[in-house]
């Protein structure tokens, strides 16, 4: 194991991205002690400690329609979800692509930190969950983590309400940058000079309606394309700067919500190559 931290960025399926990029490190046997994951991240992080090869690639890339995790418009007025998160959170890691819990377990005892990044939607602030012991409560939290505002319900754990981790830490550079490890790690699934768009007025209010009973976690989302700005301002410093080491989509990145098989897979395979291309300058700059 290296000591270096991997940030892992969320944005849905574009999370499928960052899969290939683990994957191919997997099949190196490269793993770094320390792996931080937001949201689609959360999942690929969680994954990358289980050292399942494959499984995010899996889960994100359905071909079965009985294990579709898209919600009709019927089940989303029931479920008030766009997704399936029992499928997602549930089924999938007990039943049809089975969580490997004690090699997630014996990674974090032979030393890898995996953090999950989640807002709390009282404080409207980030919080990075670590769990080691408890499967159904790192369940929630991947699920919490990954639970985007308006098309997923709120996840309650320890009676604490959650969101969408990228909310309030979209890309957690400054907290990467706190802990011990002098090595850092950066996979976007944004392509270089992206930028996210203010909130338009009528986007605002409609979060203000929907999360009125919490005002923190409000100020949050309205403020988070300002913040998710800075944190890529930082990471563009950095990484000219030498000090960190930066992977991001070269080709058009899918949307957070494709459904595209074909589309997804070859947005898989971009990853894996990219990061097959760049794994000599990894290891340099991890002076390995």
């Amino acid at each position: 194991m290296i000591n270096a931290t991997i940030v892992l960025e969320g944005g849905a399926t574009r999370g499928v991205f960052t899969s290939g990029v683990l994957d191919y490190l997997m099949e190196q046997d490269t793993y770094l002690s320390h792996v931080i994951g937001v949201s689609a991240g959360a999942c690929n992080a969680v994954d990358y400690a289980s050292k399942q090869i494959g499984r995010t690639r899996n889960c994100m890339i359905v071909e079965d329609k009985e294990y579709n995790y898209h919600n009709n418009l019927r089940d989303f007025m029931r479920e008030k979800s766009l997704l399936d998160m029992d499928m997602v959170f549930d089924k999938y890691p007990r039943e049809i692509f089975p969580f490997d819990f004690e090699t997630f377990q014996k990674s974090c005892e032979q030393g890898m930190v995996c953090e999950q990044v989640t807002t709390n939607c009282i404080t409207g602030k980030a919080e990075y969950m670590i769990e080691t012991q408890d499967f159904d409560r790192l369940l929630r939290i991947c699920r919490a983590s990954s639970s985007m505002p308006l098309l997923c319900p709120m996840v309650n754990i320890d009676g604490v309400p959650y969101l969408d981790g990228g909310l309030a830490d979209s890309i957690p550079i400054r907290h990467a940058l706190h802990q011990k490890n002098e090595k850092i790690v950066v996979i976007l699934t944004r392509n270089p000079g992206y930028r996210k768009k203010s909130m338009t007025k009528g986007m605002a209010k409609l979060y203000r309606r929907a999360y009125g009973k919490y005002p923190e976690a409000v100020k949050t989302m309205i403020r988070r394309n300002y913040m998710y700005n800075k944190e890529l301002e930082l990471i563009e410093k950095l990484e000219h700067e030498g000090r960190i080491f930066v992977l991001r989509p070269l080709v058009p990145t899918v949307s957070r919500l494709e459904q595209d098989c074909d589309v997804l897979r070859e947005f898989y395979e971009h990853g894996y190559h990219l990061m097959k291309r760049n794994y000599e300058n990894l290891m340099r700059y991890l002076e390995i």
